[in-house]
């Protein structure tokens, strides 16, 4: 499997290209991608590799992390999936868009379905089994590759912190205690992939990360 990383808009968020290397069919996750230049970048690294895009998922339905979705469904006409508690994010699209000061003249799409702790994404040979981790957000989800050891977290976890969870929604008692059940109990080498800034290693954030060190000892 080969990861490609995009940092895409203002706010900087990760969006994944996971590709199968033998059937060049592939993964997107969190597509951010909003400026036309950004698009462009995006469409020409699927379309010069000859990728297969087959499911395009949402670790959540912040807007940030869904400023590409209509634009990827409408050029390679796969629509996205997320969790069902964050619908109410993509029902106030424009609202939170315009709160923010980032007008952005298209409406979400509805999504193609939902998913839910313990499905299973396959696309060629990888395999995500999807974890359920709310706190950031109602949906929040972790996308865990046990054979490439890594896990995509969207902003369940950062380089040094935490997801914030003051937002509308958020909670932080909530997303310490899925951090320490569903995260913190995978191997050590688990490379993390986060929805900002660099990636890390479970072990890693285990060691020098503060929040997560406060939420190992409670």
């Amino acid at each position: 499997m080969t990861v490609k990383q995009f940092t895409f808009n203002v706010l900087q968020v990760n969006t994944y290209v996971l590709v199968d290397d033998e059937t060049h069919e592939a993964i997107v996750i969190d597509p951010g991608c909003y400026t036309p230049e950004e698009r462009a970048c995006f469409k020409d690294f699927i379309e010069s590799n000859q990728i297969q895009i087959k499911r395009v998922v949402d670790t959540h339905l912040h807007f940030d992390h869904i400023y590409g979705q209509r634009f990827v469904e409408e050029t390679f006409g796969i629509a996205a999936e997320a969790c069902k508690k964050d619908i109410t994010f993509l029902n106030h699209y424009q609202d939170l868009l315009v709160m923010f000061n980032m007008p952005m003249d298209d409406e979400a799409l509805p999504l193609k379905g939902y998913l839910v702790d313990g499905d299973i994404i396959e696309v060629g040979h990888i395999k995500l089994d999807v974890l359920q981790v709310p706190g950031h957000s109602p949906g929040g989800l972790v996308f865990y590759c046990e054979k490439e050891h890594c896990a995509f977290v969207g902003d369940t976890i950062l380089e040094g912190g935490i997801g914030r969870t003051d937002m509308h929604r958020g909670n932080y008692e909530t997303l310490a205690k899925n951090i320490k059940e569903k995260l913190l109990c995978l191997p050590d080498e688990t490379i993390i992939y986060s929805g900002h800034g660099p990636s890390s290693t479970l072990a890693h954030e285990k060691a020098n990360n503060a929040e997560i060190i406060k939420i190992i000892k409670s």
